[in-house]
C-alpha cells in the first residue's frame, strides 16, 4: 500500500465550496490533488494555488461529468500524469429548488445527469485501477435531503437518495477488492448554494438545528479525509450526515 503522501485524490466540482475546501485537506497532509472543474477556472485556479501552498502536487481539469467521452479523455490524461486516483470524492453537483408541478422534463434530465450520472460515470472509469490495486476509497458527498426528504426540493432529494442508494450497493460489491464506498450528507453547510436564502430564511434556518448554526465546509472536508484514510478500511457503505443534530 502507497503511504497517505504518495495518494492521488481526485475531487469533482473541486473548485469552491466543500470541494474546495476537500481539496485543500488533503494538500495540506502533502498529497496529490486533482481539482475537477467545468466553467470555474479561476476559481479552481485559485484553489489550486492554495493547495500548491501546502507543498501538493496539483493538477486542474475541466471536463463535463455528464460526457463519458470528456471523463474518459480526463482518465486518460491523469494516466499520463500518473495521477490516476487512489481517492474518488464524488462531490459535483447542482441544486433545485421549485414546487414538484413545476419542475420541467429538461430540469429533471439536467440535475440527474449532473447529480447521479456524473457520480456513475467517474466511479465507473475511475475504480478499475483501484480494484487492480487492492486498494481504493470512493467517497460520495451526498445530503441531509437524501434521507430526511425536502419539499420544494424533490428533484435535489431523489438525486441524493439515488446516491445514498449507490453507496450502499457499491459498497458491497466492491469491498472484497479493498476499495470501501461511503457517503457523507451534509446538513446546512456555509457555501454559495446558500447564496438564495435572505437573512431572515437564514436566521429561520439556525434556529432549527440544535447546534445553532450552519457548518463550515472545513468542517465536511475533515470527515470526507478521514474516510480516505487507510485506517477507516472496515467502515464501508455508510452514509454519514454531519448536520448539528437537525436530523437523526
Amino acid at each position: 500500500m502507497k503511504k497517505l503522501r504518495e495518494m492521488t485524490a481526485l475531487i469533482t466540482g473541486g473548485s469552491r465550496g466543500i470541494g474546495a475546501a476537500i481539496a485543500k485537506r488533503f494538500a495540506a497532509e502533502g498529497m496529490n490533488v486533482v481539482i475537477h472543474y467545468l466553467h470555474s477556472h479561476e476559481a479552481a485556479n485559485e484553489t489550486a494555488r492554495a493547495c500548491l501552498a501546502s507543498g501538493a502536487n496539483v493538477l486542474t481539469i475541466s471536463a463535463d461529468i455528464r460526457s463519458r467521452e470528456q471523463l474518459v479523455r480526463m482518465r486518460d490524461k491523469l494516466e499520463e500524469k500518473g495521477m490516476l486516483p487512489d481517492i474518488l470524492v464524488n462531490n459535483a453537483g447542482i441544486a433545485a429548488y421549485g414546487m414538484l408541478a413545476d419542475v420541467d422534463e429538461s430540469e429533471w434530465d439536467d440535475v440527474m445527469a449532473v447529480n447521479l450520472k456524473g457520480m456513475f460515470l467517474c466511479t465507473q472509469l475511475f475504480m478499475p485501477a483501484m480494484i487492480r490495486r487492492g486498494y481504493g476509497r470512493i467517497i460520495n458527498v451526498s445530503s441531509v435531503w437524501g434521507t430526511a426528504g425536502a419539499s420544494c426540493e424533490v428533484l435535489y432529494s431523489t438525486t441524493k437518495g439515488g446516491m445514498n442508494a449507490f453507496t450502499k450497493a457499491l459498497a458491497k460489491e466492491l469491498a472484497p477488492s479493498g476499495v470501501t464506498v461511503n457517503a457523507v450528507a451534509p446538513g446546512v453547510v456555509d457555501t454559495d448554494m446558500m447564496g438564495g436564502f435572505d437573512e431572515r430564511d437564514r436566521a429561520a434556518l439556525e434556529q432549527e438545528i440544535p447546534l445553532g448554526r450552519f457548518a463550515q465546509p472545513d468542517e465536511i472536508a475533515s470527515l470526507v479525509y478521514f474516510l480516505a484514510l487507510p485506517e477507516s478500511s472496515y467502515i464501508t457503505g455508510q452514509i454519514i450526515s454531519p448536520n448539528g443534530g437537525w436530523h437523526t
